[in-house]
């Protein structure tokens, strides 16, 4: 059977094109390095973010596709091949998530800064060069790590400001290996240490990777069950529970870098 058989983009809410094998990444240092500047310039370009994944990412995705087959959950999760985006956008169902719960967090989250899975899904597919939409197991996976990247402010308690997703892409970078994240997070804490706050800015970014390298591996887990869990729980078996360097930042100061510029 062909991949235009297996999967029929017209009926599916997002727009999954077939194809039946990917380009090879190139690694792009420089596109990636202007792509920052234009990032550090307007935080809000998240594009850029895209940008930057795509330069940079070389066999991440590959990689970590494979380790999802080699963990048991990870691997009914790629056999069951949820598109999360479509999950997440469903408002029926996350307002069926307790309270308390992981589920009630992100809702809350979304609801309070206007955003939605099928924007962050829109704001990938502005990368020319973006395979992100093919019918194919590695793009299955890029597409749930951007689709997860919310319910991860959620689960580290690092906001959305300048600061706090420095901090996530910071996280991420361990838990994903995919190289853009370091190079975001680098730029953005080199930025807050020119600013000299006198709060923990940078070290909050570097103690958000470390925060991903003990945490457990995220990629994997079953996120329609972990948005029902308490969120507290959640945190707790996840390695992420307890302060962090971030909370001692002053919100007001968490954006400090975008006015010293």
């Amino acid at each position: 059977m062909t991949a235009e058989l297996l999967i029929d983009s017209a009926d599916l809410a997002s727009p999954v094109r077939a194809s039946t094998r990917l380009k090879p990444r190139k690694v792009q240092p420089l596109r990636a390095f202007r792509a920052l500047r234009r990032l550090i310039a307007n935080k809000e370009d998240t594009a850029q973010v895209f940008e930057i994944m795509n330069a940079l990412a070389g066999g991440s995705v590959r990689r970590g596709y494979q380790k999802m087959l080699e963990e048991s959950e990870g691997a009914r999760q790629a056999y069951l091949m949820t598109e999360l985006a479509d999950r997440l956008q469903d408002r029926a169902w996350l307002e069926t998530c307790p309270a308390g719960s992981v589920g009630e967090a992100y809702l809350a989250f979304i609801d309070e800064r206007n955003l939605s899975a099928y924007g962050l899904a829109d704001e990938s597919r502005k990368v020319a060069d973006t395979e992100i939409d093919a019918a194919h197991p590695h793009a299955w996976y890029a597409r749930r790590l951007r689709d997860v990247h919310d319910i991860w402010h959620i689960l580290t308690g690092y906001r959305t400001d300048a600061l706090g997703e420095a901090c996530v892409v910071a996280f991420s970078l361990p838990q994903t290996g995919s190289p853009g994240f370091g190079l975001i997070a680098a730029g953005v804490a080199v930025q807050f240490a020119r600013a000299r706050t006198g709060y923990p800015c940078a070290r909050s970014v570097f103690e958000a990777w470390r925060r991903g390298r003990k945490a457990g591996w995220l990629p994997a887990l079953d996120y329609e069950a972990l948005m029902m869990e308490p969120l507290t729980s959640a945190r707790s078996r996840l390695g992420l529970a307890g302060p962090t360097l971030y909370d001692r930042v002053p919100v007001e100061l968490r954006n400090a870098y975008l006015g010293a510029a």
